[in-house]
């Protein structure tokens, strides 16, 4: 990798694993990224989960964090909050972006402010709001945590007798679960990289929806890049992810999930700051299609750790 400076960053804490719902996920995340770094020649030390990092850069022993904690504790605004307090950058959103994108209901709120398209939902706090929610809604309907990732209790319900029981399940991860409107059509992701979207993925799966074993060990999930659109079609729904990540406010490296219906109409479904980077993610493959490797993503990535900021 051309004129990339391992020097910079100083002495670089990575960090993974965590004790969230995705700690396996973020667990080979974080030993692919360290291998990449050290290919890289970046000196870097391994913390495993954000108490131990901030105990690092309270304690001066660290100057630069690239962040590889998925879902609660990492990707949530916490660490980024602790961090900033300290002074030391992070890779990845700030802490209000990384608050905002975790919860799915504040993200779908603030798209729909701002006139993006998203499905339409209800909330549910109790599995007994079943009965008012499925008087109101139209199946089929996907039921998902207000703020996990990696498809970590969703189900897909397609009527009203499968409703409760789906609650329950969203329920045990979260205090509030989304009853979303299902959209028939195929899935796309945008991988963005500092201020610019990447060749869309088109996702297919055999399965009933793109779970989490679809995502990380099923055998048979097909993932298609170039997404097969043409080139202006593919550059409006860049543009339209693009615009989807920074209204949100975030910055650096991420990844925007998007469905198109019948008609071709986009739907957004939600915005991860901290995503996958296993052989199954797709932020690699997308950075592939863009003639980038590996471990130039990883440079990459490495390149736009912010400045530390509890606003931001």
């Amino acid at each position: 990798m051309s004129r990339f400076d391992a020097a910079r960053f100083g002495r670089l804490a990575l960090v993974y694993g965590g004790e969230s719902a995705e700690r396996e996920i973020s667990l080979r995340s974080g030993r692919a990224v360290s291998a990449a770094l050290e290919r890289l020649g970046v000196d870097h030390a391994v913390f495993d989960g954000p108490r131990a990092v901030v105990d690092a850069a309270r304690d001066d022993r660290i100057d630069t964090v690239f962040n590889m904690l998925h879902g609660r504790g990492g990707e949530d605004g916490c660490l980024q909050g602790a961090l900033a307090l300290y002074g030391v950058p992070v890779t990845g959103s700030g802490v209000l972006s990384s608050a905002l994108t975790m919860d799915k209901l504040q993200t779908k709120r603030v798209w729909r402010a701002v006139g993006l398209p998203t499905p339409e939902w209800q909330v549910a706090e109790n599995p007994d709001d079943a009965d008012v929610i499925a008087d109101a809604a139209a199946f089929p309907v996907f039921v998902k945590p207000a703020r996990e990732g990696s498809s970590v209790g969703m189900s897909r319900v397609l009527q009203s007798a499968g409703l409760k029981p789906a609650l329950v399940r969203a329920l045990e991860h979260d205090r509030t679960a989304l009853v979303e409107r299902m959209i028939q059509g195929p899935e796309y992701t945008a991988a963005i990289l500092d201020g610019q979207a990447l060749p869309l993925i088109r996702i297919a799966t055999p399965r009933e929806f793109y779970d989490f074993d679809a995502k990380y060990e099923a055998g048979d999930t097909e993932y298609h890049c170039p997404c097969g659109l043409d080139d202006e079609r593919e550059a409006e729904l860049r543009s339209l992810a693009l615009r989807a990540f920074e209204v949100l406010g975030c910055r650096g490296w991420g990844r925007v999930d998007f469905l198109l219906d019948g008609d071709g109409n986009p739907w957004l479904l939600e915005a991860n700051t901290v995503p996958g980077m296993t052989d199954h993610s797709l932020v690699p493959m997308a950075a592939a299609a863009a003639g980038m490797d590996f471990d130039r993503l990883v440079g990459r990535i490495l390149e736009t750790a912010g400045g530390a900021s509890c606003a931001g």
